[in-house]
């Protein structure tokens, strides 16, 4: 995710590595016909299994505080097949010229470097193709030039791409946020004089990232809605492109929010509001997510609710001790007007997914054949493993996963990825329990099981990412015990992040070479 946390693997691992879960038991209460959820007792928070809200208790399964010791040696397997690397591009790929034109950087010593990873096996090379540089300067305007060039390099070069439509900008990961690639021009414009265009937290800021789901059905944007935007955006592409569809282009990942995960921005670092490992805020503060709230309480016959967020939720860099609304009571996540709302945010995002997602999968249906000219369409989450073995889940309620130890989030996300044939994309997968610092109960394992289970009951396709930035063979050897590991599904590709002056460092460039070759092993 954007606001990563960059963790110290050096940290020892405790002599006690599990952590107390709060177990649940449902108490039967009358639901209304927007949410499906249960209540729980005082008595309930005791000893630790964690329930599926869509399987019956005696399938429950073993809570998350169980954390199974990790794999760094490579387990054979019969079914065993090659994993396809792919590479993704420096995040500075790409430049503005004089004249406002985007430009290739530096494309001799990429141009080296493709050939380098080509020789050392590497199947492809992922590419942000971003809203900011394509439809820059008019709305309905697209200028494919800078990406013609670049996919022809790397085609040249006989890799392979995986095309990540990028609806989100990047400004903040560049030196001192005054470079990298910001939304289009003129939907900046219209943000000037309309600021409730970008998510809004409680007091007020705004995160310029992305757009609000509230204007997803808005026509603010010249005559447009952003749901329309997006969608005018990827037919441009499909028709600019299409003579590489299945050939060369062989992933196609739809930008959902920051970073292109779909999330919520709750945990913003790049202007110094959150930190490392604070639970985050709830961003859904505009007029257009406001009064959305308040027409869906209305329904729910709680016209109250709709005035505002939860007002005891803390502050981003709190933690959840001492935070009611993250703790049992009667104003707290559990509490029916909780469960209303927590509904009502993650509820949205997965519509937002939703109908993104039908619309992507419509325009690729000639090529979802799973033949060797199929191409593969993939949504990004992010992975937020802090606070996860809690009860409450605090940082994942914030970025608008509503998983908690009655409820599996990532289920209804795994539903509804199904139902349009795409994969989902996770990183973490270089992260070690253990590794993680001490005291703010981080479960990257934990959380990449869960995943794992809920995609393989709805016969999801799972590809990979690392988080943080990785050269050393314990990562390395990590990611590859996790692509291969033969008690879960395979790994349909796996990208790594990313090409940069470090891959090529000799000790770098050693260790990289060898995690490449095992990848490639059948």
């Amino acid at each position: 995710m954007a606001e990563k946390c960059l963790v110290n693997s050096s940290c020892n691992r405790s002599s006690n590595n599990s952590f107390s879960l709060y177990c649940f038991q449902k108490r039967t209460t009358i639901q209304s016909s927007f949410r499906n959820v249960s209540t729980i007792t005082c008595s309930s928070f005791k000893k630790g299994f964690y329930i599926r809200n869509n399987v019956s208790p005696n399938r429950a399964f073993k809570s998350m505080a169980y954390q199974e010791k990790s794999r760094f040696i490579i387990l054979e397997s019969s079914k065993r097949k090659k994993v396809p690397l792919f590479v993704m591009m420096p995040e500075d790929t790409f430049g503005i010229d004089t004249s406002g034109n985007a430009k290739i950087k530096k494309i001799r010593a990429i141009a080296a470097s493709l050939k380098a990873l080509k020789l050392a096996g590497v199947h492809g090379i992922t590419v942000e193709v971003w809203w900011g540089i394509v439809e820059r300067s008019s709305p309905s305007e697209y200028n494919w030039q800078v990406y013609e060039e670049l996919f022809k390099l790397i085609s040249d070069s006989g890799l392979k791409l995986h095309v990540a439509l990028s609806f989100h900008a990047n400004m903040h990961l560049t030196t001192n946020g005054k470079q990298g690639v910001s939304l289009p021009l003129w939907i900046m414009e219209i943000g000037r004089l309309n600021n409730d265009i970008y998510y809004r937290d409680r007091h007020g800021f705004s995160n310029h990232d992305y757009l609000t789901l509230g204007v997803d059905r808005v026509p603010i944007f010249c005559g447009r809605t952003a749901l329309q935007c997006y969608e005018d955006f990827m037919l441009s592409f499909k028709n600019k492109f299409e003579h590489l569809m299945g050939s060369i282009i062989k992933e196609i990942s739809v930008g959902l929010g920051p970073s292109g995960e779909l999330r919520y921005p709750a945990h913003p670092s790049n202007d110094g509001r959150w930190r490392f490992p604070g639970i985050g805020e709830f961003q859904c503060y505009d007029k257009y997510m406001m009064e959305d709230l308040e027409l869906v309480a209305c329904i729910e016959g709680k016209p109250e609710w709709g005035c505002k967020g939860p007002e005891n939720a803390g502050c981003y860099n709190s933690v959840p001790d001492g935070v009611p609304f993250f703790e049992y009571g009667p104003e707290s996540y559990v509490s029916d007007y909780g469960q209303f709302f927590l509904e009502w945010y993650s509820g949205k995002l997965l519509r937002h997914a939703d109908v993104i997602l039908e619309k992507a999968a419509k325009m690729l249906e000639k090529y979802q054949n799973d033949g060797p000219d199929s191409v593969l369409l993939v949504a990004k989450i992010a992975v937020v493993y802090w606070w996860y073995y809690t009860g409450s889940h605090p940082a994942e309620l914030t970025a608008g996963y509503y998983n908690t130890p009655l409820r599996d989030g990532y289920d209804p996300l795994a539903l509804m990825l199904s139902r349009h044939g795409a994969a989902l994309r996770v990183s973490c997968f270089e992260m070690n329990d253990h590794d993680m610092p001490r005291g703010y109960h981080c479960g990257p394992e934990g959380l990449l099981r869960q995943i794992w289970t809920v995609s393989k009951e709805r016969l999801v396709q799972l590809t990979g990412q690392n988080e943080t930035e990785i050269f050393d063979t314990q990562g390395l050897m990590q990611i590859i015990a996790n692509c291969y590991n033969p008690h879960r599904a395979g790994v349909k590709s796996f990208t790594y992040s990313r090409m940069n002056a470090k891959v090529f460092i000799p000790e770098n460039w050693n260790n990289f070479s060898r995690f490449v070759r095992h990848m490639n092993l059948e």
